[in-house]
């Protein structure tokens, strides 16, 4: 063992790396990958660039499978080496910069609508002992009248079929939800409910609300957002991984609690931090607009922030913000900020925050296109209240008074002319920003050039090797 904290990392650097198809754990890549819908979808669509992205997990069959595809296509194919987001999501961003015609979306998706260019998602056929889960699907719910609706991972959803041809016969009153993604769907049917990308057939007089949930597939992101969002309902899952089927025993009542706390954080804050977390799911660009106003009325500042992925780190460098609001997908925008330093709260709850028309209703929104203008869950802003009249407010965190006033429409009003002031005796006009302004007044404001100030002297060699045994330093033996 002490060897290994030891070693100069020799052996990790001249460790040769097997062909992709020989570290896959699938035998097929043809079936796994679907490779002749896949054909048929760039050879329809008369494609000749095509980006293929793969999350972390498939990235070794990423080469092969690229080989197979142009060999049968005769298009060229770029493969995606790291998501600018969520893997989840479709990277537009990096497609558009290979010049891609339409992308090969592969793994696990949040099936958000994207912005531009053509997708085809390829799931990939995890196995699932189909048998299994009908046999705990019956311990789970042994009432042969349960109104319970079967929810699955993408991954697991060509399985869907099977099980479907098991236990109706025995459950009258199961609903099975079907994927939509692809072109747009036309206007939904009687009775029927859309949601995350799926849609229900339900005939119960409550809608989904009035059902149990049993979700295949792994306890994550998606199974998170599904039970936040339909908090009302018991939820069972069945784990393929584990071949064992549970209730969840997730308290949704305390994630929620979690969430309500995140909203008076927003409230009390002055200073947001608008994060975008997406750059091709469609509308996002509507919903930054959107929050801007948003937090205009309520009378707070706000500054939109693209860091890419966020992390701690990143986020500790905007001191100045009071409470970051993630634009993300609907399983990304669920993010843990317990590790950061400020908190990091969804749309939805910056809404329950500054829009005093919006009530909690015990029904949680975790796609931020519900809350677009002509979504089903939009709220309009109430007009302003004058100051006499505002209620105020204490806050629970800091026991502060707080007004929940808003503020004025905006209107042709000019903003006060103390935004420009005179650069020199030629009487040249300079904005001032206010960011700018308070960074000048920090004591520390990170690496400055100061040109003409620092003596020059020459390179010298460095030190050379790796940071646990540089080559100029004496090993203790």
């Amino acid at each position: 063992m002490a060897a290994a904290f030891s070693s100069d990392g020799e052996a990790a650097l001249r460790r040769e790396l097997r062909p992709a198809a020989a570290l896959a754990p699938r035998g097929d890549l043809e079936g796994f990958y679907e490779t002749d819908r896949a054909t048929a979808f760039v050879r329809d669509g008369g494609f000749r660039k095509v980006a293929l992205q793969f999350p972390d997990e498939l990235l070794a069959d990423a080469a092969a499978v690229a080989a197979r595809m142009e060999a049968a296509t005769g298009a060229e194919m770029f493969v995606l080496g790291d998501t600018t987001y969520g893997s989840c999501c479709v990277d537009e961003v990096a497609a558009e910069h290979a010049g891609a015609e339409a992308v090969l979306h592969y793994g696990p998706a949040c099936l958000s609508p994207c912005r531009k260019l053509p997708v085809l998602h390829i799931f990939g056929q995890q196995p699932l002992d189909v048998g299994r889960c009908a046999e705990a699907f019956r311990e789970l719910y042994p009432e042969r009248q349960s109104r319970v609706v079967v929810l699955s991972d993408v991954v697991y959803a060509y399985a869907m079929g099977e099980l479907e041809q098991q236990l109706c016969p025995e459950y009258p009153n199961i609903i099975f939800s079907r994927l939509v993604y692809g072109d747009p769907p036309g206007p939904a049917l009687p009775g029927e409910e859309r949601k995350f990308g799926r849609q229900f057939l339900v005939e119960a007089p409550g809608g989904l609300q009035d059902c149990a949930m049993f979700y295949v597939g792994a306890e994550g992101l998606a199974l998170t957002s599904f039970m936040l969002t339909w908090n009302r309902c018991p939820f069972s899952s069945f784990n393929p991984n584990t071949s064992c089927g549970r209730r969840e025993t997730l308290n949704v009542n305390r994630a929620l609690m979690r969430r309500l706390y995140l909203v008076e954080r927003a409230r009390d804050a002055r200073v947001v931090g608008i994060l975008v977390g997406t750059l091709g799911v469609a509308g996002y660009l509507t919903l930054l607009q959107h929050l801007r106003e948003l937090l205009r009325r309520a009378g707070k500042r706000s500054y939109t922030l693209a860091v890419g992925k966020p992390n701690p780190a990143k986020l500790a460098n905007f001191l100045e913000v009071d409470v970051f609001v993630l634009v993300a997908c609907a399983q990304n925008s669920l993010l843990d900020s317990s590790d950061f330093y400020r908190p990091i709260v969804t749309p939805y709850e910056l809404e329950l925050a500054c829009n005093p028309a919006r009530e909690w209703t015990g029904n949680y929104l975790t796609d931020f296109r519900d809350l677009l203008p002509g979504a089903c869950a939009h709220v309009e802003l109430p007009l302003a209240v004058p100051a006499a009249e505002a209620i105020p407010d204490i806050s629970l965190i800091t026991g502060e008074m707080r007004a929940t006033r808003l503020c004025d429409s905006p209107t042709s009003q000019l903003p006060c002319s103390t935004a420009l002031a005179c650069r020199d005796q030629t009487r040249a006009l300079a904005e001032i920003s206010p960011a700018a302004s308070f960074l000048e007044s920090r004591s520390w404001r990170g690496l400055e050039q100061q040109l003409g100030q620092t003596p020059v002297s020459k390179a010298v060699q460095g030190r050379r090797g790796i940071a646990i045994a540089y080559e100029d330093e004496v090993c203790e033996q």
